[in-house]
């Protein structure tokens, strides 16, 4: 059974959610995009999924977020909302009487993210970032977790995947959406695939075909792309913000690989002087770096990950 229906915010906002009910008994997993408004591959992709999945052949329940952040998906903002100035995956688990962000945050958190199993967060490259698909595998105290994790990692299908042992652990203060439900005991992956606003075929299929691996790795459906071969594990990386603001001309391109105190892009301010030099601290690989001209100081230029056999 496919029903639509949308969560409606104490203040108003609209999400809209696809639930798939399987004919068979099994696990919930929740599929989340648009968090960031202006990552449409993932959008397309549940769109793609619903019109393909058969209930009939499903184990389970697929609860689909089409477009967390209506607000920033209609207003074609990057990060952060015109309604609030909020960034939606900085704001969970959100507050109902809170800000537009936090009510849609809450929403989310209890009306998808608690119910679920497995939670999906599927990102891309924002509207200013050029971005080579890759996975964030949060690691936690919990071993049986991380195990679970690492499982939809490696289902998921995308070689590259970040290892990540720094995200919050106070479920009142997640911040992410994935870490929310880690938080809560339920294995989850940020999954990034896109780049710069685009709609290509190539980033859009990728997460279908990551979600098909997901759902065969689950026992939910039969079929499905078998686990990634050879996975690339990056531990460290780096976010390397901008320390001025002004106009941002990138040095790298996405999927670069860089030695240590490689400039990665320079600013300038807005007469064309130049203010800075933007270095990455560790060698490895350009995940994604900012390629759009606009740049405020303390935002993200760029992120390089040090795949294990470089470090």
């Amino acid at each position: 059974m496919i029903q639509s229906r949308t969560i409606q915010t104490a203040g108003g906002v609209a999400i809209p959610l696809t639930t798939i009910t399987g004919a068979k008994p099994g696990p919930v997993l929740a599929l989340i995009a648009g968090n960031h408004g202006y990552e449409y591959p993932p959008i397309l992709a549940l769109q793609r999924l619903r019109a393909q999945i058969d209930p009939a052949a499903l184990a389970g329940t697929i609860l689909m977020v089409h477009v967390a952040n209506m607000p920033s998906f209609l207003g074609r903002t990057v990060y952060f909302s015109p309604a609030d100035g909020k960034n939606l995956n900085r704001v969970y688990p959100g507050r109902a009487d809170g800000s537009v962000s936090e009510q849609i945050a809450h929403a989310i958190t209890t009306q998808v993210i608690e119910p679920a199993d497995y939670v999906l967060d599927l990102h891309c490259g924002d509207g200013n970032e050029s971005l080579r698909p890759y996975v964030y595998q949060a690691v936690t105290a919990d071993e049986r977790i991380n195990a679970s994790i690492a499982r939809l990692a490696l289902a998921f299908g995308i070689d590259h995947i970040l290892i990540d042992r720094n995200r919050p652990t106070d479920p009142a203060a997640s911040l992410y959406c994935s870490t929310t439900a880690i938080t809560r005991g339920k294995p989850a992956l940020t999954i990034e695939s896109g780049l710069l606003g685009m709609t290509d075929e190539e980033s859009v299929e990728c997460i279908v075909s990551g979600v098909r691996g997901v759902l065969r790795e689950l026992r939910m459906t039969a079929a499905g792309p078998p686990p990634v071969a050879a996975p690339v594990y990056l531990e460290p990386s780096a976010v390397i913000a901008s320390p001025e603001t002004g106009l941002l001309y990138p040095l790298v391109e996405r999927d670069q690989k860089v030695a240590a105190d490689t400039p990665i892009a320079r600013i300038t301010d807005f007469f064309g002087e130049e203010l800075a030099v933007v270095r990455t601290p560790i060698a490895g690989v350009v995940l994604y770096v900012v390629t759009t001209p606009p740049i405020t100081k303390g935002q993200p230029v760029g992120c390089v990950g040090t795949p294990r056999a470089l470090s």
